[in-house]
């Protein structure tokens, strides 16, 4: 398993050497002014960058994505754990010692 694991991850920078793996978020925007032939105007700012009266660093955004990522799995293991312990004590509670 490890191995695929790792054949998954080296085969796309073997097989395309010097190519950008950039996220979709950018390939997105793009697309939308290439669509839109430069007429796409956004709906609203965002608010960090509006309050600091520009764009946020990288190191910022990659902060924001971390604690959302961290958030996100702290949510999810909890709902694990909580349904690992119903189960546990459902078991418990039909099959009295």
């Amino acid at each position: 398993m490890i191995i695929l694991v790792i054949v998954i991850v080296l085969a796309p920078l073997l097989i395309l050497p010097g190519a950008e793996f950039e996220g979709s978020d950018g390939q997105g925007t793009e697309m939308i002014y290439e669509v839109t032939n430069d007429g796409y105007e956004a709906w609203f700012d965002p608010i960090l960058e509006t309050l600091i009266g520009g764009e946020l660093p990288a190191e910022m955004e990659t902060l924001f994505f971390c604690i959302q990522t961290g958030i996100g799995v702290g949510v999810l293991f909890f709902c694990f754990g909580y349904l690992a312990a119903k189960s546990k004590n459902e078991k418990t509670d039909a099959n009295p010692a």
